[in-house]
């Protein structure tokens, strides 16, 4: 899934930053404040891309809960 690699990859960009800013550097904590506000966009669009997923598995009936679907009739 794209979105979950964005929001793995803005993670990974905000890690040295966040050191920095353990170490008392205010410029880096500036950053690492405005990359939260990305990867909290980014956090969403994954939970909206999950639940988009689940609601369409829902259609299915209950075959995908293995509640004995047409698999077993076709083989």
């Amino acid at each position: 899934m794209q979105e979950y690699e964005q929001l793995k990859q803005l993670v990974m960009e905000a890690a040295d930053d966040v050191a920095k800013a353990q170490g008392g550097n205010k410029a880096a904590g500036t950053r690492v404040r405005k990359k939260m506000q990305e990867i909290k966009a980014a956090a969403q669009e994954v939970r909206k891309r999950i639940l988009e997923g689940r609601e369409g598995e829902t259609g299915t009936g209950t075959a995908a809960a293995g509640g004995g679907g047409d698999e077993a009739d076709e083989a």
